[in-house]
C-alpha cells in the first residue's frame, strides 16, 4: 500500500470514528466498540473487551510481540467527547466534515485524533514487516469527560487490567502539525493546603495591631 493510499485510509477512519456520536452525557458506546472491533480485524489485531460496569466497557486492541517476555506497552485514549453548542459550528459537529484541508468535527482534538493515530502507526509498522519487541495494547477506556469513575479508575481495580503487565504507558497530548511529536513525562496537579492563622482579623488597610 502506497503512502497516499494510507493517508486515505486513515483520513477515512478518522471521519468514521468522527461521525460516531459517543457525546457525553449519552454516549454511543455500542457503535465505537463495533467500530474498534472492525478496526482491529482490518488490522490483525487482537480485540477484546472489559466490562466495568453495567453498561460500560473498555477496548483492548492487542499488537502481539511474538516472543517477549517483556512488560507491555499501553496506548490509552479515550472513547467519549465533551458536549456541543451547534449554533456555534461552523458545519455539523459529528459530520467530520473537510474543509480546506482541515477535518472538523467533535473529538478531532480531544482525542479521537491520538487513537486513530495509534492505529495507523500500527498499520504502517505491519506493512514494514516490523515485530514488535514488546506486546502493544491499545486501549480505549469510556466516560474520561466526566471523571472517569466508571472508566479508567474502575478499569484499575481488575485483576484483567493487571493482566495486560503494563510496563510503559503513553495517553493523550499536545498536537503536531508535522509528523515529530513531544513526549510529555509530566503534568499540572493540584495540591490543597490548609492554613490556620490565630490573631486579629481585617483588612490590611485598616492597619490592625497583630493582624492574622
Amino acid at each position: 500500500m502506497t503512502d497516499n493510499k494510507q493517508d486515505e485510509l486513515a483520513i477515512q477512519r478518522f471521519v468514521e470514528y468522527i461521525q460516531i456520536k459517543t457525546v457525553q452525557p449519552e454516549p454511543d458506546y455500542d457503535s465505537a466498540l463495533k467500530f474498534l472491533k472492525n478496526y482491529a480485524q482490518e488490522l490483525g489485531l487482537e480485540y477484546r473487551t472489559i466490562k466495568l460496569d453495567q453498561d460500560r466497557h473498555a477496548a483492548v486492541l492487542t499488537w502481539l510481540s511474538p516472543s517477549s517476555t517483556e512488560k507491555s506497552i499501553l496506548l490509552n485514549s479515550h472513547v467519549d467527547v465533551v458536549p456541543v453548542f451547534e449554533e456555534h459550528w461552523i458545519v455539523p459537529p459529528f459530520s467530520g466534515e473537510i474543509r480546506d484541508g482541515k477535518i472538523y468535527g467533535r473529538g478531532t482534538q480531544d482525542m479521537k485524533c491520538v487513537g486513530i493515530q495509534y492505529l495507523e502507526a500500527i498499520r504502517r509498522l505491519k506493512t514494514a514487516k516490523y515485530e514488535p519487541k514488546r506486546t502493544i495494547h491499545c486501549l480505549f477506556v469510556p466516560d474520561e469527560e466526566i471523571g472517569g469513575e466508571r472508566g479508567m479508575k474502575q478499569l484499575l481495580t481488575l485483576d484483567e487490567f493487571k493482566d495486560l503487565n503494563v510496563g510503559f504507558v503513553l495517553d493523550e497530548g499536545l498536537a503536531s502539525e508535522s509528523d515529530v511529536f513531544q513526549v510529555y513525562y509530566g503534568d499540572r496537579a493540584c495540591v490543597w493546603i490548609e492554613i490556620i492563622v490565630k490573631g486579629n482579623t481585617g483588612h490590611g488597610s485598616r492597619l490592625i495591631e497583630n493582624t492574622a
